[in-house]
């Protein structure tokens, strides 16, 4: 999946436009460490939203917990929707 698709959050009373590509996604993934989240988040939020947002943007990015609250939700809009049940093998019994 190579498309970017556009995606828009409504932020308080502003909204935000945010265009992201699997390669984006891939590289906030990959970037992301036990120690390191933030960062990765606050890479992935400037540099796929719209560049005339991009001031208002960061000054919301100020806080960490916004910042990881609205990369959350800007990926969790970008997944697609699909459900998958984990099956559950019947025990075998040993010979």
């Amino acid at each position: 999946m190579t498309a970017s698709r556009t995606i828009d959050l409504e932020i308080g009373e502003t909204e935000f436009s945010f265009n992201l590509t699997a390669q984006d996604v891939t590289k906030y993934f990959n970037a992301m460490t036990p120690n390191n989240k933030v960062a990765p988040a606050h890479n992935l939020l400037t540099g796929t939203v719209k560049q005339e947002q991009k001031a208002a943007l960061k000054e919301l990015l100020a806080n960490p917990l916004m910042t990881m609250q609205i990369a959350g939700a800007l990926i969790e809009e970008y997944g697609p929707d699909v459900e998958v049940t984990v099956k559950k093998r019947s025990p075998t019994p040993n010979d």
